[in-house]
């Protein structure tokens, strides 16, 4: 048996093998752990921050869905009196009211005190038998029992002492001017115009027969300035009512004249030229078992009238030109919820179309251009008249017992709700409900149209053709550069492509307005040619090619065909572009409707033929250039997916005798759909945030058509153009939040349908 020899470990070996050969440093650890912590807190801060800006967002837009808050602030006691007028300055400081006699009485309105008064029958020694105040020029009308009227102008300034404001009160008193004859008891009476020119109108009764005069005065100016107003002419206008007349009004153009009946009708007399004529006779409440008027009232801007019956039914009519009409008739546009009784006190807004309307104890502040009630309440008195504040920011009401009361509100945003952003809207002068977009305007009773439908619209369809015009060319260019061109200029063609995505958008857009539109506008035929010719040579170049012998095909190595092809491509194309005049001229003949002679002009056919407009700056434009820019992004997501498809895959199907084209298209392809449909998703959200071309290319304007030779306005176009102008935490300043919140929606609901998709298809597909 022999013995067993150890021999000793080899000293280097056993250093080889320390298990602190194996160890990790120390530093190494403590970076990956880092950097394992960072990447966490990293991905969360990223979610945090778009949580942050959501909930930022939200805030912004929370307080447009938010109704009217009113808040009583005090209650004073006024003398006690008859009270027929109340009316208020713009600070809400110093109110007045107006009795039966005509006395006028100035009240702080945080005491009550009477500070001022005015009785005009000191001086003015006639029975006082008509009223009307005018709450945006602040001009009293009195009508007496004689035919005559006088005014007064309230004028309220600003006296600043010891660093307060203090509201002081002046009034001006014009001359009696006799509009009806003598012995005539004026019942009701209204004006309206300007300094320059003003007509008073009047229904007087006189041996019981009621008639309506007019008295029209004019301001003789000169060289010096405008003088004040005189009696111009007086006019009877009694022949032009049909019906007994019960109430007037005038509008602040001076031009037209309202009269309701006793029988339920309004008579609606114009001024054309230099005589009123009767325009129109309508019933308001026809349609209803009480046909009478409650009441009748101008709405701010003077274009709509608010109409109440006797069973409270509340009815707006608005001016507007109907189909067919050539001069404006008042058409039923809103109707709200019912007042328990025909309206007692009502009072428009000065700041827009809100209006205060009630009878007994029951008030309602109501919104016309949405049909929204902002609030309403049942008080706990009886209201005799009320008033707006000049700020839209209080509310007064006189009850019975000659106490005011004042109540503070809070509605920022009376104009904004649902039914204004995404439902359709009876605008003032509009024949139709329709969707509309216009934030601003040169006149303050502009309604404010801040329809978000006209905008989501114009996203889409600029997103539409967008993608008509980059998805074929992206895709089928990956598709070439992956499995057909040579690798040697695979080389050339991704960097060049992925250098076009790093060109400015604004560039784009400065191209596509200044240079691609003009050439465009008057070459829509030879683009039409180029559309067809481009395919079809295509299509027969490679049905010739394939039909070549194997001899002659071997002449070009695979992957360079695109040598032949291009050279027949701008061949089509130069054939398209000079083949357009010669196709105008035979199929786009149409009239001139300036000379009424046939020419050949695309740009006239199109508006004859389709009834829809055709602009330099349409669709088209914006298609080609923002195209253009999608077109990268796509086109290198799209070649990376096909040339990452195991090589396995296409060698197996050529070796089973497929061809090339079959390999690409029913094995590459759809092996490659998930990176394609997420290319194509990627692109797709692209071109909806796109904002400079857009601005630049289509005119802005926010229309309701697919029509490809109109223009459009996207969401964030419209947030590009209107945000500077927006007053801060403003309805359109929120409007605009809004509408980014809409697009993140939009874009997210999209991305999280895509990537559901590209699960799926990964899944169906086996993608490694």
């Amino acid at each position: 048996m022999s013995a067993l020899i150890e021999t000793p470990p080899d000293k280097e070996t056993e250093e080889t093998a320390s298990p602190a050969r194996f160890q990790t440093a120390r530093s190494t650890l403590f970076i990956d752990g880092f950097m394992t912590y960072f990447i966490k807190a990293g991905g969360i801060g990223i979610i945090a921050a778009v949580l942050g800006i959501f909930v930022f967002m939200g805030a912004q837009i929370v307080p447009l869905f938010k109704g009217a808050e009113v808040t009583e602030k005090e209650t004073v006691q006024l003398p006690a009196g008859d009270y027929v007028i109340l009316g208020v300055d713009e600070w809400g400081e110093l109110p007045f009211v107006v009795d039966q006699k005509g006395v006028i009485r100035f009240a702080e309105a945080k005491t009550g005190r009477i500070v001022h008064s005015f009785d005009p029958t000191a001086e003015f020694n006639k029975a006082i038998t008509a009223f009307r105040f005018n709450h945006r020029t602040q001009e009293l009308v009195y009508g007496t029992a004689d035919g005559s009227f006088v005014s007064f102008q309230i004028l309220y300034k600003p006296n600043y002492e010891e660093a307060k404001r203090k509201i002081i009160s002046e009034i001006e008193k014009t001359e009696p001017v006799q509009i009806a004859p003598a012995g005539s008891r004026i019942l009701k009476i209204s004006s309206g115009g300007d300094e320059d020119r003003k007509i008073v109108s009047a229904i007087v009764e006189a041996g019981g027969v009621r008639k309506l005069y007019a008295a029209v005065l004019e301001a003789q100016t000169s060289l010096m300035g405008g003088g004040t107003l005189e009696l111009l002419e007086t006019l009877d206008l009694s022949e032009l009512v049909k019906g007994k007349p019960k109430d007037v009004l005038v509008n602040s153009q001076g031009d037209g004249i309202v009269v309701s009946t006793e029988d339920g009708k309004i008579n609606y007399l114009a001024q054309y030229g230099e005589e009123f004529e009767l325009v129109q006779v309508f019933g308001p409440f026809v349609d209803l078992e009480d046909t009478r008027i409650a009441s009748i009232d101008y709405l701010f801007g003077e274009v709509s009238l608010v109409l109440t019956n006797p069973a409270g039914v509340n009815r707006i009519f608005s001016l507007l030109i109907p189909r067919g009409e050539l001069r404006r008739l008042y058409v039923q546009t809103k109707e709200f919820k019912a007042l328990p009784a025909g309206a007692e006190f009502f009072d428009a807004s000065l700041r827009n179309k809100a209006f205060l309307i009630g009878t007994g104890g029951f008030v309602s502040l109501r919104y016309a251009t949405t049909e929204d009630i902002r609030w309403e309440k049942e008080l706990p008195f009886t209201v005799s008249q009320a008033a707006v504040g000049g700020k839209y920011d209080s509310l007064f009401l006189l009850d019975t017992e000659s106490k005011l009361h004042l109540y503070d509100l809070d509605d920022h945003h009376p104009e904004a709700g649902l039914k204004a952003f995404f439902g359709k809207i009876w605008y003032e002068g509009y024949t139709a409900p329709s969707y509309e977009w216009q934030s601003t305007s040169g006149t303050d009773d502009f309604e404010p149209k801040l329809s978000l439908v006209p905008l989501i619209i114009g996203t889409l369809k600029g997103t539409f053709y967008a993608m008509i015009f980059a998805l074929p060319i992206a895709i089928l260019a990956a598709i070439y550069t992956s499995q057909f061109a040579h690798p040697k200029f695979k080389i050339y063609i991704k960097p060049c492509m992925e250098v076009m995505a790093s060109l400015p958008s604004v560039v784009l857009g400065f191209l596509a307005a200044l240079w691609l539109a003009p050439i465009l506008e008057t070459r829509v035929p030879s683009l039409i040619m180029i559309f067809l010719l481009a395919p079809l040579a295509s299509l027969c170049f490679g049905a010739f090619w394939s039909s070549l012998h194997l001899k002659y095909r071997g002449w070009i190595r695979p992957g360079h065909e695109w040598l032949v092809a291009i050279p027949i491509l701008l061949l089509a194309c130069y054939a398209g572009w000079q083949l357009g005049p010669v196709i105008e001229k035979l199929l786009f003949v149409v009239k001139d409707p300036d000379t009424g002679i046939k020419v050949a002009d695309f740009r006239l056919w199109w508006p004859d033929v389709t009834g829809t407009p055709y602009e330099q700056r349409n669709s088209l434009v914006v298609g080609f250039m923002m195209g253009s820019a999608v077109i990268p992004i796509i086109f290198t997501i799209s070649e990376d997916s096909l040339s990452n498809v195991p090589k396995t895959l296409s060698s197996g199907s050529l070796a089973l005798g497929a061809s090339r084209w079959q390999t690409a298209m029913r094995v590459i392809v759809p092996t490659a759909y998930p990176g394609i449909f997420s290319a194509v998703m990627i692109g797709l959200g692209r071109a909806i945030g796109e904002t400079m071309i857009v601005v630049m290319a289509t005119g802005n304007t926010p229309v309701m058509d697919f029509n490809i030779f109109s223009g459009m306005r996207t969401l964030s176009a419209n947030i590009a153009v209107e945000l500077p102008e927006a007053p801060y935490l403003g309805t359109l300043y929120r409007a605009l939040f809004l509408g980014a919140m809409v697009l993140f929606m939009m874009t997210f609901i999209m991305n999280t349908a895509a990537e559901i998709i590209r699960q799926r298809l990964r899944e169906k597909y086996k993608t490694v």
